[in-house]
């Protein structure tokens, strides 16, 4: 049993994570082409105080965008935006406290949103954590499935009117999900979302990862059956040097230090292809990518299978109480 629940997990999400970086080695980080301006746009940034959410609502605002960021570090989210505001050229950018772990707060600050009578044109659910030991949030959810998952899934469907309303044909809303390269190595155990029977922070990260790219790919098919203005796409930011790899064990974060200053991509440069897909004249109208370095790459097998999206969907409305 914990050679299978634990042993597993790891052995390949650490598989995975030295694909990268091999691939890092010998390719050049995507670099962002000219991008149009986006003067009157509102975006949502989650986790946007600090590593690639900072540089995600840095460089959207600097495109003229009304930039919303969002997050549990007041401090830091009240840096970010004089940061921003420095800039003279750059557009709107303001913090709201929110904690994507707690569905009560998530529901506040969708109330609050739609209250302000905004448009909301992009949705960056960039907000994460990983290998966090067993903790549950205080709705009972396993930390990893619902910060990285099920808190995105709730606000999503919460502003998705919003979103609809704001896009026009020539001109979508985009929603951009960021996955990672571990959603290779997940597994979708649908009777034990919140991995109670035996806790594998590994296997917890990396299902959380997966469920993002079922999620893109299945709001997407909603939104082009409804004929809805709204494109959905998922990034794989790559291996990138930020405060997500506090949580390793000792001795793998003694190893990561010489490793990332040669092989890791800086923030900017992880944040490229998320920009990239919320900003593109390349990307307008283009849903269910999973964009790896500024290309569209095949996501993981079980990704793609239709029945397995629809149950997750399913079960994530009985989660956070959607209809």
């Amino acid at each position: 049993m914990w050679l299978h629940s634990v042993l597993l997990p790891l052995l390949r999400l650490y598989l995975c994570g030295i694909k990268v970086l091999v691939y890092q080695m010998f390719n050049r980080s995507f670099t962002l082409p000219v991008l149009p301006k986006q003067n009157g746009r509102v975006a949502i940034v989650t986790g946007g105080t600090r590593g690639m959410g900072l540089e995600t609502a840095r460089h959207l605002a600097s495109l003229g965008m009304h930039v919303i960021i969002v997050g549990i570090e007041k401090e830091e989210g009240r840096a970010a935006v004089r940061m921003i505001q420095e800039d003279k050229n750059a557009g709107k950018a303001e913090f709201v406290y929110v904690d994507l772990t707690s569905l009560k707060s998530v529901r506040q600050f969708a109330h609050t949103f739609r209250s302000r009578g905004l448009s909301l044109h992009v949705l960056v659910n960039n907000a994460g954590t990983m290998l966090v030991p067993e903790r549950q949030t205080e709705d009972g959810f396993e930390f990893h499935f619902c910060l990285n998952y099920l808190g995105h899934f709730l606000l999503t469907n919460l502003l998705l009117d919003i979103l609809k309303k704001s896009g026009k044909h020539g001109q979508c809303s985009r929603i951009v999900n960021m996955s990672s390269a571990t959603h290779y190595s997940g597994i979708m155990l649908m009777n034990d979302l919140n991995r109670r029977k035996c806790y594998s922070s590994h296997g917890a990260y990396a299902q959380s990862k997966l469920a993002l790219v079922l999620f893109t790919y299945y709001l997407q098919e909603q939104m082009t059956a409804g004929g809805f203005p709204v494109t959905v796409n998922a990034v794989d930011p790559g291996m990138v040097d930020t405060a997500l790899y506090d949580n390793l064990w000792s001795l793998a974060q003694a190893a990561k230090k010489p490793v990332a200053k040669i092989l890791f991509r800086t923030p900017a440069e992880g944040a490229a292809v998320t920009i990239y897909a919320a900003a593109a004249a390349e990307m307008e109208g283009v849903g269910s990518c999973y964009l790896y370095n500024g290309e569209k790459r095949r996501s993981a097998d079980v990704s793609y299978d239709s029945e397995l999206q629809a149950e997750l969907w399913e079960k994530s409305c009985q989660l956070v109480g959607l209809k």
